[in-house]
């Protein structure tokens, strides 16, 4: 047994507080049990490599911790993954099983009949591709990010890096100690597996374990807003993490007269920048939200905002285990890597450079202003960073999602998916002339272009849900280019 699986071993040990799921409380010793059986029932059936397909729930969080004792290597799928994206996943990361619900079927990569699972309402599948991959040494996890293609790329990671992380995120929270935290984003995504399940056993807090549909997640993107409240108010959290496209709902709701939950005391923000205007809406409300930053090669959150270290407008300073400075203004990290990515390829040695812009401030503040590849040059040679942009258009109620560009042009497009069906034209003019107003001349949208919704199916968002770029782009050339032969809008949004 490794050092990572003793202490996965002594986490499991240890926690004393209930799981708690849709259908009631899931006590410490018997999820200690369960695991502990189910990890048997695979070192016996001699798999160490399983990836799942699996809603959050009991099941994801006991396959998990049962590969954590045995040293075993977890890829989880998201539910949202096409048939294509899983057929590659699998392939390339070599596992042994495939692990689904029981009422999904037999899955088209099955090889033989299935293998009951101990404890868990789901069945696992062996798989023709087993044995494809080839994994670093003591890879522990096998989780995806965006890629520049539809195709995600595989990262991965070791249970020690994974630990890590987790133990600095407990103790940033440590001045608030939250006692129960609500899994709402997919357990698949790193960030609410590292910082939601690991970090609260750590803490020995409880886990709040909600269905997908239960939260109301339709799809990749998909969220029903009145589902989610009655969800928070029935599991009254004190702590979960958000996108900022969540916590944009959750400000929406409550500024249109909807309750949340009192319970709530530790809101963290990750996964995109968060616009400051959005940040301090929320302050108008009195939530507690704190923002962070991290990406997957560094095992997730590097920086976090904290009750005692708070600065709206940056991602915090650097957690405990990582060390962040600022070379050539790209944000580069020290003391947290991944193994290396699936097929073989090498994560360069020495510091993470992660290709995001920024700058530390005098206080230990890292400021990200956005990603080097992203960044386009207007005609007048001005830098414009399009996620800055792009953030204080999310921020606003009418826009749902938004994509900037003015490469080598005079004025930016902005490609737009209206929030609400109808008069989109209209709104869409009140929201710009806003916006505007709070941007510097050569950031404003002078023109815009009305998409339908960004989805992934269609290959326009990651598997992390942000957008890929150069295949909007290219989806709406033909109506950006007729946008560049209109008049643009001037600050108030009237024809020049």
């Amino acid at each position: 047994m490794s050092r990572a699986a003793e202490r996965f071993q002594a986490l499991l040990d240890d926690h004393g507080s209930p799981v708690v799921l849709g259908t009631g409380l899931l006590p410490a010793d018997d999820l200690r049990r369960r695991v502990q059986a189910l990890a048997h029932r695979l070192q016996h059936a001699g798999l160490t490599c399983v990836a799942s397909r699996l809603d959050n729930g009991a099941d994801w969080l006991q396959l998990d911790l049962a590969l954590r004792l045995i040293d075993g290597v977890h890829v989880p799928l998201p539910t949202f993954f096409s048939a294509e994206q899983v057929q590659h996943a699998l392939a390339t990361s070599g596992a042994q099983l495939l692990v689904v619900p029981q009422e999904a079927g037999v899955p088209q990569h099955a090889q033989g009949p299935a293998l009951a699972l101990d404890g868990l309402n789901a069945h696992g599948y062996r798989l023709a591709c087993a044995g494809a991959g080839a994994l670093p040494a003591t890879t522990a996890c096998v989780t995806y990010t965006s890629g520049s293609t539809g195709r995600p790329r595989g990262v991965c990671l070791s249970g020690e890096l994974l630990l890590t992380v987790a133990g600095s995120l407990a103790g940033a929270a440590q001045a608030i100690a939250p006692r129960r935290h609500l899994c709402l984003m997919p357990l698949s995504t790193l960030l609410e597996n590292v910082a939601g399940l690991y970090a609260t056993l750590l803490s020995g807090a409880q886990i709040a374990l909600p269905s997908l549909q239960e939260i109301g997640y339709t799809g990749a993107t998909g969220l029903d807003v009145p589902t989610l409240l009655r969800c928070l108010h029935r599991y009254q959290p004190e702590s979960i993490i958000l996108v900022p496209q969540l916590l944009l709902a959750l400000v929406m709701a409550a500024e249109q007269g909807a309750p949340l939950p009192a319970s709530l005391r530790y809101l963290a923000v990750g996964g995109g920048r968060v616009s400051p205007a959005l940040l301090q809406r929320a302050r108008v409300l009195n939530l507690p939200v704190f923002e962070g930053y991290g990406l997957t090669e560094c095992g997730s959150v590097v920086c976090l905002n904290r009750p005692d270290a708070q600065r709206d407008g940056t991602v915090g300073p650097a957690l405990a285990h990582a060390q962040v400075r600022v070379v050539d203004g790209e944000i580069v990290v020290d003391g947290a890597r991944a193994l290396g990515y699936l097929g073989g390829e090498a994560l360069p040695d020495g510091p993470v450079h992660t290709g995001d812009l920024g700058h530390i401030d005098g206080d230990g503040f890292v400021h990200i202003t956005g990603r080097r590849k992203n960044v386009f040059i207007t005609a007048f040679g001005r830098n414009v960073s399009p996620e800055w942009v792009e953030s204080e258009l999310l921020a606003h109620p009418a826009i749902a999602q938004a994509l900037v560009w003015g490469e080598a042009q005079a004025d930016n497009v902005a490609v737009l998916v209206p929030r609400a069906a109808g008069d989109a034209a209209g709104r869409l003019h009140d929201a710009l002339h806003s916006i505007n107003a709070n941007l510097p001349d050569y950031a404003r949208i002078a023109r815009y272009v009305v998409a339908a919704p960004f989805t992934a199916q269609a290959g326009l968002l990651t598997a992390n849900g942000r957008p890929r770029r150069e295949a909007i782009l290219a989806q709406y050339q033909s109506q950006i280019d007729a946008a560049y032969r209109r008049p643009a809008f001037t600050v108030t949004g009237e024809p020049a």
